[in-house]
């Protein structure tokens, strides 16, 4: 687990020339095909060599639960521990990685006419206005969310006029389908010590990616015509920036300059949600004058590794 450019993928991969282990995606955003420069998708050569499962599984079209990746998720892991290999997760999506290992509490099931009209009431007076709703039915909720997550400000909204009960209270009841009670897992959280050099990087990677045909890219899922802005692919970080450059919302610059604030204020929630990550090991990802090299840091992951139990179902190994 870690930030966005910490250098995730690269130590998995890197892992692989020690461990007999095999890649699974925790990106909500690679879980999309046609989101690839964007999401920081591996390329096909990197994929070819270290093969990632939870990739390119659904359209952008689509809406992804948390739910539907713990499903994923499980099987996944099953079909690699039956291969006698050990399932390696990988990716930044904090709430994915919440839910495989606690599971998930009874919640009702999505109702599309009250997410219509809170869509509705979003585009009337903003997401931040229903933030502040949820502020005084559901506090616990919001004070973990930001005023315009709007997907997740959304589902609270909705799991409160459907059951009338705050989702937080819900949430807080006995959880269904989680691994920490049945498996040994070893958790690596990757962590900047100095948060202006991951700025950089961040900063670095999306003027590259710009380079790289992001533009067109986004281009193209904009000129398809069954997407709209409410999606959850298109509400990934960096792609609802230039989408509304698409639209000619904005200028280029200015989506890029969003951009970039966007991922690093992603960053920041990334962290925020890690330092307080209960059972992870931190890895430092830098010295707080320069970023450490890939070697370093799996050298500081391999160490901890020789002292702890390596992910196992309990009484096979």
């Amino acid at each position: 687990m870690g930030p966005t450019a910490s250098g995730k993928t690269d130590l998995a991969i890197a892992l692989r020339e020690h461990l007999p282990v095999e890649l699974i995606n925790v990106d909500s955003a690679q879980i999309y095909r046609q989101l690839d420069i964007g999401s920081a998708k591996p390329d096909a050569e990197t994929l070819a060599a270290a093969p990632h499962r939870l990739i390119d599984i659904r359209d952008p079209m689509d809406i992804y639960s948390a739910a539907d990746f713990l499903a994923d998720a499980r099987r996944e892991m099953a079909d690699i521990s039956a291969a006698g290999s050990i399932p390696l997760l990988v990716g930044g999506s904090m709430m994915y990685f919440k839910t495989l290992l606690e599971g998930l509490s009874e919640m009702p099931e999505a109702d599309h006419v009250i997410r219509r009209q809170l869509e509705q009431r979003a585009a009337e007076s903003g997401w931040p206005s229903l933030y502040q709703e949820l502020q005084q039915v559901d506090p616990q909720t919001a004070q973990r969310l930001h005023p315009n997550h709007s997907q997740r400000i959304q589902r609270a909204l909705e799991v409160y006029q459907i059951t009338g009960t705050p989702m937080s209270v819900l949430q807080a009841k006995a959880s269904v389908g989680g691994l920490q009670d049945n498996y040994q897992i070893q958790q690596f959280a990757l962590m900047p010590e100095n948060r202006a050099l991951l700025h950089q990087r961040i900063e670095q990677r999306f003027s590259k990616m710009i380079s790289q045909g992001f533009v067109d890219e986004v281009e193209a899922l904009y000129q398809r015509g069954d997407l709209h802005v409410n999606l959850p692919a298109i509400r990934c970080v960096g792609y609802r920036q230039i989408w509304d450059y698409c639209a000619g919302d904005c200028t280029l610059d200015e989506a890029i300059e969003k951009g970039v604030i966007a991922t690093r204020q992603l960053a920041k929630r990334q962290i925020t949600w890690l330092r307080n990550w209960p059972r992870a090991t931190q890895v430092a990802v830098d010295n707080g004058d320069s970023y450490f090299s890939a070697e370093i840091i799996l050298d500081q992951c391999l160490k901890t590794l020789n002292q702890a139990p390596i992910y196992c179902e309990m009484g096979q190994g």
